[in-house]
């Protein structure tokens, strides 16, 4: 039996024992970790395929240590112009070991859909006291897509989790950053972000552009 399964922003087709390598997870080492975005499930006789995932379904897996991959060089040239940049970089991983694949099928879909007919009573009572919470109003968003090497979906989830200005960004630390993003894919370099984002919160934008000229992902 196998799945292919959605773990920490990236897919993998997965088995029972079989060891995997993702970005760094939160979980400690030793502890049991589950992943319910399951995408297809093959227990070799029938195969199924979610919508876009499968309801019910689960990968459960144990996070046996946290490491470091192999280096890879990265080497920037601008033609014409005497610029030569060469950086080296680790991606942070872990790596787990499968212990069990859950297939439940879409069985529990019926009573999903008799929740959603009962929320509409529940948030009744919470919408009539909804003019009292607008006289505090909440600081206006910026567009933190202007800071080099954040795209809309991390823009998305830094916003989901707080952190909706550039002054907010600003007083964050990368490694916080990091830990927020985890699960969006691609590699991230979020050294540069708090400062671009006090730069674009003090209103620099010509010395920002500036900067972000030289950058390459956020990465300087």
């Amino acid at each position: 039996m196998y799945a292919i399964v959605e773990m920490a922003g990236q897919q993998f087709k997965v088995a029972k024992d079989q060891k995997v390598y993702v970005h760094r997870l939160q979980t400690e080492e030793g502890q049991k970790v589950t992943f319910d975005y399951v995408l297809l499930l093959d227990d070799g006789t029938n195969v199924t395929i979610g919508a876009p995932a499968i309801d019910g379904a689960a990968v459960e897996a144990k996070v046996i240590k946290h490491l470091r991959g192999d280096k890879v060089i990265v080497f920037h040239k601008k033609r014409r112009k005497g610029y030569k940049k060469k950086n080296g970089h680790r991606q942070s991983l872990t790596e787990i070991v499968v212990e069990s694949i859950v297939a439940k099928g879409a069985k529990k879909a019926a009573p999903a859909k008799a929740k959603k007919a009962e929320a509409p009573k529940k948030e009744e009572a919470p919408k009539v006291a909804a003019p009292a919470k607008k006289a505090a109003a909440k600081p206006k968003a910026d567009d933190l897509k202007k800071i080099e090497g954040i795209g809309p979906k991390i823009a998305k989830t830094l916003t989901d989790a707080g952190i909706a200005t550039f002054e907010a960004l600003a007083k964050t630390t990368p490694e916080k950053i990091s830990e927020i993003i985890a699960e969006v894919r691609g590699n991230h370099v979020t050294d540069t972000w708090p400062k671009q984002a006090q730069m674009a919160a003090d209103g620099k934008w010509d010395e920002l552009k500036k900067w972000q000229d030289e950058l390459d992902g956020g990465k300087a």
